[in-house]
């Protein structure tokens, strides 16, 4: 059918029909669809159709079609017509609608979420120009895995002797790759580039010419280290810190990394603190 002007947002359908079973004695059927009133169907009975209204041949109300007179099953036939559902509104088919269709207000005018997404929440993104769903957990960037733990009381070691510190307090550790209780070392579970640091205090009780030393091992293997030599013989009793720091690349699976210090001196030991003897990395996004 041709229209002036803009076409209307509905078609014309065919007309819904329901055929009844007739029950003997039976005035009241029950309806596919539900109605406002009787007006709203055809009723049609042996081939002829009915009047409508009360008073008439039936009355229909919400899913209840009501009959004047009963029929009899065998020899009565009945059906009826929904006419109020011959127009229908029109989905548009499947990708049918551009971009110029779309209100700028699709997004901006939702509900805004508020927090930092979950991992299993999606975006969109274009992907070479076609829109693609993506969960967050492949777009967000964290320096994770990552640790800082510390010496919570002194550890005496011997002198000249390369010894692990036993970094046994942890300061925080996000995916739990830290061993604080046995190894005292970090594996983490990410592969990636590393930035580990450690920072070592121990006490001068001799003089002139002491060294100390800080190493950070890789699967047990020095890998960096630093050293500090005591310079003056004034400085007995005093302490002294030696940090070492570095960026190690590590598979995400076996790679682990420790910290040890030696002091070639008298009595040494390794000073407890959370901010004295402390051990850390972290995971560089986009190395």
């Amino acid at each position: 059918m041709g229209y002036l002007g803009n076409s209307p947002a509905e078609s014309y359908a065919s007309f819904e029909r329901q055929v009844f079973t007739i029950v003997n004695s039976q005035t009241a059927y029950t309806l596919s669809h539900s109605v406002v009133n009787e007006n709203d169907i055809r009723l049609v009975v042996n081939n002829v159709v009915q009047e409508p209204g009360s008073g008439k041949a039936y009355t229909a109300s919400g899913t209840t079609l009501t009959l004047s007179a009963a029929l009899v099953n065998g020899t009565d036939e009945m059906y009826c017509v929904f006419l109020g559902r011959a127009l229908q509104t029109v989905n548009p088919p499947n990708a049918s609608v551009g971009s110029a269709q779309i209100a700028d207000s699709l997004i901006s005018g939702k509900t805004a979420l508020g927090a930092t997404p979950a991992d299993t929440d999606e975006l969109l993104i274009s992907d070479a120009g076609t829109l693609k769903r993506v969960d967050y957990s492949y777009l967000k960037s964290a320096n994770t895995p990552a640790f800082q733990a510390y010496l919570n009381s002194n550890q005496s070691i011997t002198s000249a002797t390369t010894t692990k510190v036993t970094f046994n307090t942890e300061t925080f550790d996000t995916s739990g790759n830290y061993d604080h209780s046995t190894n005292y070392r970090f594996t983490p579970t990410t592969a990636g580039k590393y930035y580990i640091y450690l920072q070592v205090e121990s006490n001068w009780n001799t003089g002139y010419g002491d060294e100390f030393f800080t190493y950070i091992y890789k699967n047990g293997s020095e890998h960096f280290r630093s050293r500090f030599t005591l310079q003056s013989g004034t400085d007995n009793g005093f302490y002294g810190t030696s940090f070492t720091a570095g960026i190690i690349d590590m598979n995400g699976s076996s790679d682990y990394v420790e910290g040890f210090g030696r002091y070639d001196g008298n009595a040494p030991i390794f000073t407890g603190g959370e901010n004295r003897t402390i051990f850390g990395a972290y995971r560089i996004i986009g190395a």
